[in-house]
């Protein structure tokens, strides 16, 4: 089928990242790819904490940077750090006048909720655990009435067009109901801001659609991924059997709620000084063990926070609503959930790729801000700085904008999507093998199946992208012989003494594979 060209910029996503990019390359033309109306199907849409800025006096980037290197646990880039925490401050007051209702105290200073692993309290928020959807819901406001933007929604990319090292389009297919063939999209520039890759495992908080795909598409294109082995899970979603877990903010934990276990027993006092308020990885690793040991974990917060759970945490309130449970007068049952991951397309300080052409930002890409450990609401965060900067440096990249007509997909055949059968299982298998702990019987196991799962269905770039992703993640970590930050291997528990960031392409990623398959009793 004859590509579609366009002069717009072509941006993968529609997330917190995508919207914000979107905005500041105006007057540039641009064309946002999105599979549910906007917004919709978000993992920022999702996000229940804030975003972090040292917005107190008492506080200061260079103490948001420093507790943002300490939660990395060795392999934050500390540059990153600095440039992105001082930037704070500034994207915060920018999303005040573009709407988002932060809350303020009645002096109009804004509200901050202190969360795990921060020195102070520097979580600027919305009606307590409404952030996303709130700042989401402003800005889409903004996106729906900018002359420069067109949203192109019920549409899934599935492969980067590259030619001569350069990316030059991007081919999609329509996915209302089933999946479509696909067209090449062919743009100036395309940027992926189009999420992780939680919802590659089978106890996640990720929306369904948010399945490493986008990661993956930048590998099979030849991109450099960085960091793949760094997966933060959760500590604190809700385990009550819905796919995927609704979220348990940390917030809940700041304003002094506890983890508990079925005798009623605080389990994280002998885990960490800092007990509930630990370094996400050390938390989701005790609250792990605790399942595993039958102990029945739980987020206690009838003591601390009350009836000011109703009006306070709507979305955690609701939650536990549609689960049955009624927090003012039980504790919350809980369970660690994959929910961030700190890898991705590598990207320099402007968000562009290893591939011309090619410029991530979001949670797709991996900058060196979160190292082996995000700190607790620096994702929006780090959305926002290299939304800006990723539409800085496109806008820098290309020639003058000029006007650029609407995109117009003809219908397209459908064909078959992935199948549901082999996503499960490779969401199990990740699960399985490379989830909270890992050793390297899991991950080779791991690798195995996923090759198989792969195999079972050739035809299907929508499932190779998942795969791709997963490759990745369980082939860095095999690779990494040292436990760090949410990286955590039972046969190698300590750090090593030094340690640097992983850096592999999808040809790296794939040899590790078949030498692992090759090992493998007949």
């Amino acid at each position: 089928m004859t590509p579609i060209d366009t002069s717009r910029v072509i941006i993968v996503g529609a997330g917190l990242a995508a919207q914000y990019a979107a905005l500041k390359l105006a007057p540039r033309p641009v064309l946002m790819l999105s599979p549910e109306p906007l917004g919709e199907g978000a993992s920022s849409s999702w996000a229940q904490g804030g975003v972090a800025a040292a917005m107190d006096p008492t506080d200061s980037p260079d103490a948001h940077a420093r507790d943002t290197v300490l939660a990395g646990a060795g392999t934050v880039d500390r540059n990153v750090a600095q440039s992105v925490t001082a930037e704070a401050r500034a994207h915060i007051l920018d999303l005040t006048g573009l709407g988002a209702p932060f809350d303020r105290t009645a002096e109009g200073t804004y509200v901050l909720s202190r969360e795990a692993a921060h020195s102070s309290a520097r979580v600027v928020r919305v009606r307590g655990d409404q952030a996303g959807a709130e700042i989401m819901r402003a800005l889409a406001v903004q996106v729906l009435k900018a002359d420069h933007i067109q949203v192109l929604d019920g549409v899934m990319a599935t492969r980067l067009e590259v030619s001569g090292g350069r990316v030059i389009g991007v081919a999609v297919a329509q996915c209302s109901g089933g999946l479509s063939k696909s067209i090449t999209l062919r743009g100036p520039a395309v940027l992926l801001a189009g999420g992780g890759s939680g919802g590659l495992f089978a106890l996640t908080t990720n929306p369904p659609r948010i399945r490493g795909q986008v990661i993956g598409m930048a590998a099979r294109a030849g991109a450099q991924i960085a960091d793949a082995e760094f997966v933060q899970f959760h500590p604190t979603a809700l385990a009550c059997g819905l796919d995927p877990a609704p979220l348990a903010t940390e917030a809940l934990r700041g304003e002094g709620a506890t983890l508990i276990n079925r005798h009623g027993e605080r389990f994280m006092r002998g885990a960490h000084p800092d007990a509930e308020l630990a370094p996400r990885d050390i938390v989701a690793r005790a609250v792990y063990a605790q399942t595993q040991a039958g102990l029945q974990p739980a987020l206690d917060t009838r003591t601390a926070i009350g009836v000011r759970i109703l009006t306070d945490f709507p979305a955690v309130a609701q939650a536990c609503r549609l689960a049955g449970l009624d927090p003012v007068t039980q504790p919350i049952p809980v369970a660690a959930a994959a929910h961030y991951h700190m890898g991705g397309v590598d990207t320099d300080m402007t968000g562009q790729s290893s591939l011309a052409g090619l410029w991530a930002c979001g949670e797709v890409a991996s900058t060196g801000l979160h190292g082996a450990n995000r700190l607790a609401s620096n994702g929006l965060l780090e959305a926002l700085v290299y939304g800006r900067r990723c539409a800085l440096a496109i806008d820098a990249a290309l020639s003058a904008p000029r006007d650029a007509p609407t995109v117009t997909l003809p219908d397209l055949p459908e064909v078959n999507g992935p199948d549901p059968d082999l996503v499960a299982q490779l969401r199990q298998t990740m699960t399985d093998g490379v989830g909270v702990i890992r050793d390297a019987q899991g991950l080779s196991d791991a690798l195995a199946q996923i090759a198989r799962i792969e195999a079972a269905q050739p035809e299907c770039e929508a499932l190779h992208n998942m795969t791709a992703t997963a490759t990745l993640i369980a082939a860095a970590a095999l690779m990494r012989r040292e436990s760090r930050g949410a990286h955590f291997r039972s046969d190698y528990t300590e750090a090593a003494a030094t340690s640097a960031r992983s850096r592999l392409t999808l040809a790296d990623a794939l040899t590790i594979r078949d030498a692992t398959i090759r090992k493998e009793p007949a």
